[in-house]
């Protein structure tokens, strides 16, 4: 599957371990405190795995030193938390998800406080109540700068917004934001919003708040979607134009294809058929049988807000991008292909074949050591790329 060798035969350790790598890029992790805490780690254990982690944010949150290094080591923490949600359902510990969120939540904002960067923290309007945000600024609060705007996927903390986004930006002297939307972050574990399609109502909401201020400049402002925010970034863009240039990591056309084509048969012909119950109890049956899919299926339906599996697959066949939608998108789109994408393959070609203006397909490979979902392992290539494309569309 990959050029690079594996440090973990289970999946889902392998692929994080491969993100915290590529932390290390943009200052969200060290190597040595990576490979040390993957030593102790035992291969598939979900409770290893949360130990591990957990101990090595403890002792870098709990050491002195100078402001400087505080805030090097709460965001180093952070990133490692952010880790240790991804398996907590596995361990089957309830209450582990919400209250590792928050461990990770208060490490990343310790890292807030103590960086010498200009950073705001942000309450952004959205129907009757507000979005969280993080905006840091490269200029003067009165400099009108080109503003990058990170919409994580399903799952991203507001440290993977530094990785793939915010430090990249400010390198080049632009400002960089980040938001929880519905179902992330805090907006899902604080406030208990959830997903939803129409991801337009949240896009719009942000680019108010942000065009009010002088510190942006109103026609370089950039939207850039990992993860299943390669299905949002363009259903808001088809009707947000305020938005100068957007990027896809990676194309997402359809959220719920890969899922549906691991269901045997019988279960889609009962989804389609609208037998909630049934569905509901063949699922109950199988999910007993595999508590490793199990505890994905919580992770997965948690922001969708529903415990079940038929509710789940039913909302997120909403989550397609149809021709008509994509078909409205007037600025500039760049959609990442990484090889061996292992989420939605093959969607990335066919949402570029959709646009129906300014665009570009960037390939990512192996060989680069740039393959797999949201290019893991090559978070200084992937910002290159990225953000020249920006550049050359705002000039």
């Amino acid at each position: 599957m990959t050029a690079v060798r594996r440090l973990f035969q289970d999946e889902d350790f392998d692929f994080a371990t491969r993100n915290l790598l590529g932390g290390v890029f943009a200052g969200a992790a060290d190597v040595g405190e990576v490979l040390t805490t993957v030593d102790r780690i035992s291969d598939g254990r979900a409770r290893s795995w949360v130990d591990e982690w957990t101990a090595t944010a403890d002792r870098l949150l709990t050491e002195d030193g100078s402001t400087a290094s505080t805030a090097a080591r709460a965001l180093r923490a952070a990133n490692y938390l952010a880790a240790v949600t991804g398996a907590a359902d596995r361990t089957g510990e309830d209450g582990l998800f919400a209250a590792t969120w928050e461990r990770h939540r208060q490490a990343w904002d310790a890292f807030v406080d103590a960086t010498d960067l200009a950073v705001e923290r942000l309450e952004i309007p959205y129907e009757g109540t507000t979005l969280p945000g993080y905006l840091f600024r490269s200029g003067g609060p009165d400099e009108p700068r080109p503003t990058l705007v990170y919409n994580n996927g399903s799952d991203g903390s507001v440290v993977g917004a530094w990785v793939r986004g915010i430090s990249g930006a400010l390198a080049r002297g632009w400002n960089a934001m980040t938001f929880d939307g519905p179902g992330q972050n805090a907006a899902l574990v604080r406030q208990g919003l959830h997903f939803r399609p129409d991801w337009e109502h949240v896009v719009t909401p942000i680019v108010d708040a942000l065009l009010a201020r002088p510190d942006v400049d109103p026609r370089r402002l950039a939207l850039v979607g990992v993860s299943q925010a390669g299905y949002w970034v363009p259903r808001a863009v088809a009707f947000e134009h305020r938005v100068a240039a957007a990027v896809a990591d990676p194309g997402v056309v359809d959220v719920a294809a890969v899922m549906l084509a691991h269901l045997p048969h019988h279960l889609v012909r009962l989804l389609d058929a609208g037998e909630r119950e049934v569905f509901d109890k063949e699922m109950a049956l199988v999910l007993r049988l595999a508590p490793r899919v199990q505890a994905m299926m919580t992770w997965r339906m948690r922001p969708y807000g529903t415990t079940s599996p038929f509710d789940f697959l039913t909302a997120a066949r909403a989550y397609t991008l149809t021709e008509d939608v994509v078909g409205r998108i007037t600025c500039p789109v760049l959609v990442t292909d990484p090889e061996h994408e292992q989420f939605w393959p093959g969607q990335s070609r066919q949402l570029y074949e959709m646009l129906p203006g300014p665009k570009e397909l960037v390939r990512f490979t192996a060989e680069e050591g740039a393959d797999g979902h949201c290019e893991p392992l090559a978070v200084g290539l992937r910002g290159e790329r990225v953000l020249d494309w920006l550049e050359r569309r705002f000039g």
